[in-house]
């Protein structure tokens, strides 16, 4: 008998049907996977079987222990959220609470659904926390959801969805921006807990080589429609569909042209340190040192990348080189034959439009509050006020133009387009001022990989054509394997390992470099 049974699944919101006639189950003790691209439907339909789809309609059923939960009074739905069904969000510090500690969202969680005493919930808090391998689980527990690194967020998370050994556990992209190391780590966790609960898993992601790893069955999602269900191995081996063979074909390609050796670097540091100041109790401040020591030299046309696990320092060094670090910085950078480091902030503007930055998440980096036109336009009208209106207008419909998007989007707000899309509006505002360098941080990691070989494309048609010079920061090895010409490996705040990229990549020299390679060989297995 199935644990789960979805039958005939629609859900539209208003006049639009984004499900439509989805139907698949899951046993007890199952791992079963949806993927798809964005916008196949495949999170509005884990959504769905706990009803948390804001004014969607329903129709079809989902039937949970034989009985059909689209049927139930919403508080009866509230006393099966948490306790038989939980669920794991993709973005941990979005779904966790800013104001509250780690300890205290997992004991509510305890004492809501199994009615305990707020000191045995505590008591069970850390012992979640440590079963799900965080460090110094009593201390963490004290902790908010800003002090933990990402993946101590997403085993808070995990713990907080396992808190009362629910029967199906919903996990949803649970490692999408996690570095290859963490995926590892969270993915063998989630077999291990698995296995000791018998809980069945449903598995929401568009990363298929976590999908061979994890899942007994697959079930692919197109444009709303379930196109095909399989057992993991028989997809992998034979897929059916058209769709499901583009899928598995996509994967990062080499995609960039040879650097000549002659150019003179543009931009260039000299041992360049970062540090934070640290609070210690109620007074004291210790230092931090992010960035220890680090060389760096990009010439025109050239993509450097950077590589490490979260922590390691590839971001704050990032920020440092287009002086946007919030850290203490010192060392020498230049930018173009200008000092920049010892340059005032008011020295330094004439110099911002020829150094541009690409954000991981363009849903948080563009203003939901302003239209394509105005953010794409921005930074044009602060720096070249002498277009007028028209003339701004007429540059901002040729960026969109140059990133494969349509003048006629302009009146449109970010919340109007897919990821992949939003991720070129982002590509869009750094280009409309014709930079000489781009720094990417992680600009695909939280997009399917379909789209996130348009973007990589994008770039390097962008490079081709413009001789834009890339820092591109990122832990997925194989997107740097296909953008970088050179890379450089960071741990705890130091260069570990640095050089042409495929000799890096093919030939490390460094134990950590290797270890970063395994996990992402385990990742890519076969």
């Amino acid at each position: 008998m199935s644990l789960l049974d979805v039958q005939n699944l629609r859900v539209g919101f208003g006049p639009a049907t984004v499900v439509n006639d989805v139907s698949f189950s899951i046993a007890p003790g199952e791992k079963f996977a949806l993927v798809g691209e964005s916008g196949s439907g495949k999170t509005v339909t884990s959504l769905s079987i706990l009803r948390l789809n804001h004014d969607a309609d329903y129709g079809g059923r989902i039937r949970f222990e034989g009985e059909d939960l689209l049927q139930k009074p919403e508080r009866t739905m509230r006393a099966v959220r948490g306790k038989d069904i939980a669920m794991i969000f993709q973005e941990p510090m979005t779904a966790l609470n800013p104001l509250f500690t780690i300890g205290n969202q997992i004991a509510e969680v305890l004492m809501l659904h199994e009615g305990i005493s707020a000191k045995l919930a505590a008591q069970r808090t850390v012992e979640l926390l440590d079963k799900t391998g965080i460090p110094e689980p009593q201390r963490r527990a004290l902790a908010f959801p800003h002090q933990l690194s990402g993946g101590q967020r997403q085993r808070a998370m995990i713990a907080m969805a396992l808190a009362c050994k629910p029967k199906l556990l919903i996990a949803d992209e649970p490692t999408t921006a996690l570095d290859v190391t963490i995926q590892v780590q969270i993915l063998e966790l989630l077999n291990q807990l698995q296995r000791e609960e018998n809980m069945a898993v449903l598995m929401i992601t568009h990363d298929l080589n976590l999908v061979r790893h994890f899942a007994n069955r697959v079930g692919v999602m197109e444009k709303g429609r379930l196109v095909e269900t399989a057992t993991t191995t028989e997809l992998f081996a034979n897929p059916r569909e058209e769709y499901t063979r583009k899928l598995l074909a996509s994967h990062p390609t080499r995609i960039v042209d040879d650097v000549r050796d002659d150019m003179m670097p543009m931009l260039a540091t000299d041992s360049l340190r970062c540090t934070f100041s640290i609070k210690r109790g109620m007074f004291k401040k210790v230092p931090f040192v992010a960035v220890d020591g680090v060389e760096v030299q990009l010439k025109p046309h050239e993509t450097l990348g950077i590589v490490g696990e979260s922590g390691s320092g590839k971001s704050t060094l990032g920020m440092a080189l287009v002086r946007l670090s919030t850290a203490a910085v010192s060392g020498r950078i230049s930018f173009v034959g200008h000092p920049i480091s010892e340059m005032t902030s008011s020295q330094l503007r004439p110099l911002r439009a020829k150094m541009q930055v690409v954000f991981q998440d363009p849903f948080a980096s563009l203003s939901p509050r302003r239209t394509i036109e105005q953010i794409v336009g921005e930074g044009l009208a602060l720096h070249q006020p002498q277009l007028g209106r028209d003339g701004l207008r007429a540059a901002v419909a040729n960026a969109l133009t140059e990133v494969g998007l349509v003048p006629e989007m302009m009146s449109r707000y970010p919340h109007e387009f897919s990821g992949g899309q939003r991720q070129r509006i982002a590509i869009a505002r750094a280009l409309v001022l014709k930079p000489e360098l781009i720094l990417l941080d992680e600009p695909t990691s939280s997009l399917d990989v379909s789209v996130q070989q348009q973007v990589l494309l994008l770039l390097a048609e962008l490079q081709r054509k413009y001789g834009i010079a890339y820092v591109f920061i990122s832990h997925d090895l194989a997107v740097i394997r296909a953008m970088a010409h050179r890379v450089m490996v960071m741990k705890d705040g130091k260069v570990v390992e640095s050089g042409a990229t495929d000799e890096v990549l093919s030939r490390p020299k460094e134990m950590y470099t290797k270890r970063l390679l395994a996990a992402a060989t385990y990742s890519t297995l076969e």
